[in-house]
């Protein structure tokens, strides 16, 4: 079957639903609604001609043709997506989500997706931050309700620094541009296309984390995680997500990198809500 894409409603924000209709398997599942913030590029980012685009919505249509149902990709601000999944107005959530002991307590999680580390960005002419003990006295802009504003929480007062917070990704680098922010903190991949894209900021240091960016799920849609993460094992096996890594990132995963190791079992190793039980997969 080929995949086709429609344009179905405005959303908040940009506004943006996709809608794909998914082949391969012999018999239609169950279909899949997912939110994004749609200013999140290169993850998720409005299209010219309409709609979205980004290495999430190409991971989420890819994982709706493995499973051979349809899926609906509504853009909105981060900030509204984990209560939205709450109010079961989405079945998982598309948007990169860092995996932390703190969210798997809330959230259930697949299997890690790609590895995310921690990267500064800066005014073109703005002093490099070389290490943490250099952002004493500086202000952070750092998007609301992300993993980065959790660690400027939980940082700010240990290395001397304030920070404030944006609905967007792109509100927070907006700020370093205007002088209102000496620096944005988002992960690595967002980091390199925001310098990739504005010449008047750059990239400088980066935190080494050790997380993973995951798909989240209710507490209790065990069935629904299983199912949705099964089908991102597929896709790490057959090489997809290696390939839109390279696409939009411009790097190929390692060897060892969340993008091509498929983990046992479900969800996050160490991390509550993790299960163990080996997987049989039915790849299609």
């Amino acid at each position: 079957m080929n995949r086709n894409i429609r344009i179905l409603s405005f959303a908040s924000r940009c506004g943006l639903t996709l809608l794909l209709a998914g082949a391969g398997l012999a018999h239609a599942a169950k279909p899949l609604t997912t939110g994004v913030d749609a200013t999140f590029a290169p993850h998720a980012m409005p299209k010219l001609g309409g709609g979205l685009d980004g290495f999430n919505i190409e991971l989420g249509q890819a994982i709706a043709k493995q499973l051979g149902t349809t899926i609906t990709i509504e853009g909105t601000e981060y900030a509204a997506l984990i209560p939205g999944l709450n109010a079961k107005k989405y079945d998982f959530v598309l948007a990169p989500t860092t995996a932390t002991e703190e969210r798997a307590r809330a959230l259930l999680f697949s299997e890690g997706y790609l590895n995310t580390d921690y990267t500064f960005v800066i005014a073109k002419s703005g002093k490099d931050i070389a290490g943490l003990d250099d952002l004493k006295g500086r202000k952070l802009a750092v998007n609301k309700g992300s993993a980065y504003e959790n660690w400027a929480r939980d940082n700010a007062a240990k290395y001397g620094f304030k920070y404030d917070v944006y609905a967007s990704n792109a509100d927070a680098v907006q700020a370093v541009q205007s002088g209102r922010a000496d620096a944005n903190l988002a992960g690595n991949t967002v980091a390199a296309w925001a310098a990739k894209q504005n010449p008047a900021v750059r990239t400088s240091y980066t935190i080494k984390t050790g997380l993973v960016w995951a798909l989240a799920f209710r507490l209790d849609d065990k069935e629904g995680r299983n199912r949705v993460s099964s089908a991102l094992k597929c896709l790490k096996q057959d090489g997809t997500v290696s390939k839109l890594a390279q696409k939009w990132f411009g790097f190929t995963p390692p060897a060892g990198a969340a993008a091509v190791t498929v983990t046992p079992g479900q969800g996050v190793p160490d991390l509550p809500g993790y299960d163990a039980t080996p997987v049989e997969l039915r790849c299609s």
